[in-house]
């Protein structure tokens, strides 16, 4: 049988775990792919390969399948403006939603999807309630033996220093960061550093489509999104403004209007439309539980009346492929939902991670699998 050869880049959110992680748990799913297909899939060690990415291969020997993987890096510029000061943290986050009630298009968020405006706006709010709550308590049990000014002053310090772990198990200091990483990007565009490296993998990936491979896809993940319609830019001023026919843009659990809907945004609204003017194909993967993603959102409409690209907008369905008590839902799951995307569940997917990057399937053919399952 004739070896299928796939090459997959992959471009991940704003997460400074970086490629070690993320290469432990593909090999981690793979196995998980394994038990329930039955098919053996080789994962091989991660390699330095070109523009700052990592390479490993996977072969998956029953179907006939060769995947070159590639592994965009940026979790080194991510190090580097992720806040660990709380204090700091705190200072920003005000700049930032002081930003946000200037710039944001809220109104027009909300049309879009309910559940991303409330992953906006809960960090703030918790993070003063949780505090003060934590702090009353403390202040009025103090009070008791204290003298009420010294009661809240140990109460309040008690409240701050208590409140990281509820916060944290609420995601709260991660999305602050989050925000705060967007607020920036918004107003004043990627930034030297970060400019350079999407050139770098632009040229990368551009060179990369004239190679003899079945299928291409551009697989992007959460913030990873939001940078990729920059990317995705750049790949097509350096091809001339086309891209194979085997080449698809993948976008799971997408974010973009974190970015679109900021008014100040004009640099990222120019690449959207330069994008909606360009023949390629879009495949969107975002549930509408996940409260990060924007299910159903065409992402060059937020720009632009007309949109040339061909764009398929999907929900995964996860309830169907997980068991109850394994699927991730509530509050305190909203993390973990957001990287399910990523994972393989305790039924397969035709379009689950695995699937998609390792399977002898191309994707039209695992989109068509994937709308027969009622």
């Amino acid at each position: 049988m004739e070896k299928f050869k796939r090459k997959v880049f992959y471009l991940g959110g704003f997460d400074p775990r970086g490629v070690r992680f993320y290469h432990q748990m593909y090999r981690e799913q793979a196995l998980v792919h394994e038990r329930h297909s039955g098919e053996h899939l080789i994962v091989s060690g991660r390699r330095s390969g070109p523009a700052s990415s990592a390479l490993w291969t996977v072969e998956n020997e029953a179907a006939g399948v060769v995947t070159d993987y590639e592994f965009l890096r940026w979790e080194d510029l991510i190090g580097k403006v992720w806040i660990r000061n709380p204090a700091l943290l705190v200072w920003r986050s005000i700049a930032t939603y002081l930003a946000h009630a200037r710039f944001m298009q809220f109104g027009r968020m909300l049309k879009l999807r309910r559940g991303p405006v409330i992953t906006i706006l809960y960090p703030p709010i918790l993070g003063v309630l949780i505090p003060l709550i934590l702090a009353l308590v403390a202040g009025l049990a103090l009070g008791l033996v204290l003298p009420t000014w010294a009661a809240a002053l140990i109460g309040l310090g008690i409240g701050i220093a208590a409140s990281g772990k509820p916060l944290a198990k609420l995601v709260v200091p991660w999305l602050l960061r989050f925000m705060y990483f967007n607020h920036r990007l918004a107003a004043g565009g990627p930034g030297m550093e970060l400019d350079a490296r999407i050139n770098d993998f632009a040229d990368r990936i551009a060179a990369q489509l004239d190679e003899p491979y079945d299928e291409i896809l551009l697989l992007t993940h959460s913030n990873g999104t939001i940078l990729g319609m920059t990317l995705m830019r750049r790949i097509l001023e350096r091809r001339g403004g086309r891209v194979p026919d085997s080449f698809t843009l993948v976008t799971l659990g997408q974010v973009v209007p974190v970015v679109a809907l900021r008014k100040d945004a004009r640099w990222y609204h120019d690449d959207l439309r330069a994008l909606a003017d360009k023949h390629f194909r879009l495949v969107d993967i975002s549930s509408p539980p996940d409260g990060a993603a924007y299910f159903d959102v065409h992402p060059f409409r937020l720009v632009s009346g007309a949109s040339r690209p061909h764009v398929e907008l999907l929900s995964p369905r996860f309830h169907l492929f997980y068991t109850p008590e394994n699927y991730h839902s509530g509050w305190a799951n909203k993390y973990q939902a957001h990287f399910d995307y990523l994972r393989v569940g305790d039924r397969l997917s035709p379009i689950d991670f695995i699937g998609l990057t390792a399977s002898r399937r191309t994707i039209d053919q695992s989109i068509a699998q994937f709308r027969t399952i009622p």
